[in-house]
């Protein structure tokens, strides 16, 4: 399916950044990430047209994407930090985060289901880290929250720019505001790659848009709540690169916490499409209620 293709190619570039950072910063990665994935993109953009930019959210944009940047830059960072499939199972954690600012900013109703859910999902985290009084503060492991913290926060943002926007200019912003802003922070910590790093950096960019593609068409061709499930193929995904390419063994508490998280992550997903359903059948047999609002977007790629 295409969802699963587009967990394989994003565990590729994972590791593929991963790899990158014994030889360049995470700042200057994500620029790199950023200005070759938009080459590839161009053909789609010039498709699109610059029709769709028009908007009085711009404000709303930028914020998304400097928000957006800040996930980016602390995952990058993380992968250099921690064992891969660990970084990948912690990385689950981004519809939970969601959940939590659906309820607690957006002011949506969250009912004791989701709630509970989204609670057993943290004790996944608790299950994968298992910190005790004498552990050393795992840097690597709050960065990745604090990633999913953010890229949770983007998604929210989606959903209120989709209100009013049109799928194509949230695309197309993105695209055109990450790879101009991600170059000032990377200018700091600036040096030349290698040659043989610049192919490494182009197939980045490649895998990086075919991902995207791949997504794209999952949700095009099925609901989210039926996509979302395959997305956590990643973990079987890592957990073969980490071995092969980074000698890597997950252990088991990492198997049973990426377990926990990822069947919190789909109950939720699940419960978010019932009360969708529900709601547009209760708006279609009553004329003068009020449309239902759009259900949570998939989950913002921080890759």
């Amino acid at each position: 399916r295409m969802a699963a293709m587009a967990a394989f190619f994003f565990s590729i570039l994972s590791a593929t950044i991963r790899h990158l950072t014994g030889e360049l910063h995470p700042l200057q990665i994500a620029f790199f990430r950023n200005l070759f994935g938009l080459s590839f993109m161009l053909p789609w953009l010039f498709r699109s047209g610059l029709g769709s930019l028009r908007t009085g959210r711009f404000g709303l944009y930028l914020w998304r994407t400097i928000i957006g940047l800040m996930s980016m830059f602390t995952w990058f960072w993380a992968l250099a930090l921690l064992p891969f499939a660990e970084a990948v199972a912690l990385s689950f954690t981004t519809p939970l985060f969601a959940t939590m600012g659906a309820a607690l900013v957006l002011k949506e109703r969250v009912r004791l289901r989701r709630w509970s859910a989204t609670l057993l999902g943290f004790l996944g985290v608790l299950v994968i880290l298992r910190p005790g009084p004498a552990e050393a503060l795992n840097i690597g492991a709050i960065l990745v929250i604090v990633s999913c913290a953010l890229s949770g926060a983007t998604t929210l943002m989606v959903k209120d720019l989709l209100r009013t926007e049109s799928s194509n200019a949230v695309v197309t912003y993105m695209v055109l505001l990450m790879t101009p802003i991600s170059l000032a922070p990377a200018l700091f910590v600036w040096s030349w790659p290698e040659p043989w790093t610049w192919a490494i950096l182009i197939g980045m960019g490649l895998v990086a848009t075919i991902g995207h593609i791949c997504i794209t068409h999952s949700y095009k061709l099925a609901e989210a709540s039926a996509v979302l499930p395959y997305d956590y193929t990643r973990m079987i995904f890592a957990a073969a690169i980490g071995y092969l390419w980074f000698a890597e063994v997950p252990d088991l508490w990492t198997w049973v916490g990426a377990g926990i998280i990822a069947a919190s992550a789909i109950y939720i997903a699940h419960r978010e499409a019932l009360h969708g359903q529900a709601a547009a059948s209760q708006s279609a047999t009553s004329p003068a209620a009020m449309p239902p609002a759009r259900p949570t977007p998939p989950q913002e790629r921080r890759e």
